[in-house]
């Protein structure tokens, strides 16, 4: 039975939350209904994590609530502002290309959205890499690589530098194609879902989904001390250009329990907005 709910968990959050944000969103209830459902899904993957752990270590308190949660709020908040601002006042229609529509409006909401989220994936795959590749980069990516276990809770904790760069290459791109705001809201709602679903800590076994969508299985190597392991499965929602540019890694064996980055962080949350800034080691 537990075998059977592992492989079952990851599609039905995904698709549940994923289904009652659109259906929201059709009713003229798109942030409101987003923030019930993310709220929701933080919630049923805080008790998931009680029951179903992956690593029963990672359950133990790491001192680290306070600085999540503040990393959480400032750096959700400021992308969730912003594609607030993006997609409902106007901004998307404005900025819509004259001459003609480049994005294929009469497509489909699905296939829009499913290409909303190949072409938002190249911009975020390789700034991601870059984030690990290019050192003063990852100044600001190593406070989201210094904690030491994986849960639901740690989803946000990056530095509002880090957020807002990963923002530049998203979103910004889908305006400069005319893509509706249906399918700006859903490719933002999809980044939401399945980066809180990517760092839960529960058992999940996800099989052929591991080859399309960043899943759990995934992204616990990339957390990996080993920088074979941990330079590899950049991807933010889809695995495509990990397989193109070689990046792809999910070995048959167990990902490692002791996660982290070589040089200690500060432990409270203004050290840790400083530190990028300061000739600290990273």
């Amino acid at each position: 039975m537990r075998a059977f709910i592992s492989r079952l968990l990851w599609p039905a959050l995904a698709s549940i939350s994923l289904a009652a944000i659109y259906f929201g969103m059709e009713a003229g209830h798109g942030v409101l209904v987003f923030n019930i459902v993310y709220l929701s899904l933080a919630a049923t993957l805080a008790m998931l994590e009680r029951a179903l752990p992956h690593e029963r270590q990672w359950l133990v308190n790491d001192g680290q609530i306070g600085p999540d949660l503040a990393h959480t709020v400032l750096s959700k908040g400021v992308a969730q502002v912003l594609v607030t601002v993006i997609v409902f006042m106007g901004i998307a229609e404005w900025l819509k290309p004259n001459g003609g529509p480049l994005w294929p409006e009469t497509w489909p909401l699905i296939i829009q959205v499913a290409l909303g989220l190949v072409i938002v994936e190249l911009g975020l795959y390789w700034k991601h890499r870059l984030a690990h590749e290019w050192p003063w980069l990852w100044r600001f990516h190593a406070v989201h690589h210094s904690v030491s276990r994986l849960w639901f809770f740690n989803t946000g904790r990056f530095h509002v530098v880090d957020t807002v760069t990963g923002l530049l290459v998203g979103i910004p791109v889908l305006l400069l194609l005319g893509a509706p705001q249906p399918v700006l809201l859903m490719v933002s709602a999809v980044t939401a879902v399945f980066g809180m679903l990517t760092h839960c800590n529960i058992e999940m076994r996800c099989g052929p989904l591991n080859y399309v969508f960043n899943t759990p299985e995934l992204h616990r190597w990339h957390h990996s001390k080993d920088l074979s392991e941990g330079n590899r499965n950049y991807g933010e929602n889809l695995m495509l250009f990990d397989m193109i540019f070689g990046t792809y890694i999910n070995p048959p064996r167990r990902p490692p329990a002791d996660i982290g980055i070589e040089h200690a962080v500060p432990e409270d949350f203004v050290g840790q907005l400083k530190l990028p800034f300061t000739r600290a080691p990273l």
